[in-house]
């Protein structure tokens, strides 16, 4: 099978990927076991697409179990250097109105006891996150998203919760208060991964809803962001199918060298374990001897 360079991970009600030709599916299994479901890769406008259902086809997998650590590694082993994730998120902000999309630039983690790194079990690795999400990559799919019908908003916080509850009230009016533009569950910890594994990640926000601050707005719902999901998905492909072809071929983002002096352990110490495991990922480093 040929490298693949990009990776789409589709989330809530984007389960595949029209237009591709000359599809394969690819089931692998990684140190961290098996990713969400099987990858479909595949030719869209002449470059060689990796496609990943988040929550599995059937919307089987909740936020809270997805298995993040087994889908990062998965894509970065078939060559994926850059990847877009497409997540449903609640507006907290009145000019970010449903079934507009969104760019954020930024991330607040309000996550509890997810695996979010790749640096356990016999290695420190302190990777740079001030950026979550690549600029390069972001600016692209804002410039492609501003060439459909949609209201697109480049930048904004997207502030990750637990889940699979939706906010309360009171959490909801607090999160406005701290400035953050979305709400959803599943962004994080695929940013921290991507950035780790030293892969370009940008996400594309689709609003489906006020979350239950708005007072004349009716309170988010499962069945309201399912019904306006099935508006949204259809521009979200339309926009990946646009930003896809203006990749450049070369990265020149600080995301391609994240791992550089980024690794704390004296390699003499780091276990045998974690190199087995982890050779993908900090291979050129161990190799270099590129510590410190």
């Amino acid at each position: 099978m040929s490298e693949v360079k990009i990776g789409v991970i589709g989330g809530s009600g984007l389960y595949n990927m029209e237009g591709l030709g000359e599809i394969e599916e690819v089931r692998l299994t990684t140190p961290f076991g098996e990713p969400s479901d099987a990858i479909i890769t595949g030719n869209l406008e002449g470059i060689r697409v990796a496609f990943l259902p988040r929550h599995a086809k059937g919307h089987r997998i909740s936020p809270s179990n997805l298995p993040a650590k087994a889908n990062i590694y998965a894509l970065k082993s078939l060559g994926v250097e850059r990847i877009i994730s497409v997540n449903a998120v609640g507006s907290l902000k009145e000019e970010i109105q449903p079934m507009n999309m969104l760019i954020p630039d930024q991330l607040i983690d309000q996550t509890k006891g997810r695996d979010s790194t790749f640096f356990t079990s016999g290695i420190v690795g302190h990777i740079s996150f001030t950026e979550p999400f690549c600029p390069v990559l972001s600016q692209i799919l804002f410039e492609a998203a501003t060439k459909t019908r949609v209201k697109v908003h480049k930048g904004g916080t997207y502030l990750v919760i637990e889940g699979p509850q939706f906010s309360s009230k009171a959490e909801s009016q607090l999160y406005r208060s701290w400035g953050a533009d979305v709400i959803g569950m599943t962004a994080l910890p695929e940013a921290k991964l991507a950035r780790e594994a030293e892969i370009c990640c940008a996400t594309l926000a689709i609003v489906t809803d006020y979350d239950c601050w708005h007072l004349s707005y009716e309170t988010v719902s499962a069945e309201m962001i399912l019904a306006n999901l099935q508006k949204g998905v259809d521009i979200a492909k339309e926009i990946l199918r646009l930003t896809i072809p203006r990749m450049p071929q070369n990265r020149e983002c600080a995301c391609a060298t994240a791992l550089k002096g980024a690794i704390a352990t004296s390699l003499e110490y780091i276990s045998a374990e974690a190199k087995r495991d982890l050779r993908l990922l900090i291979g050129k480093y161990l190799d270099r001897r590129e510590f410190g």
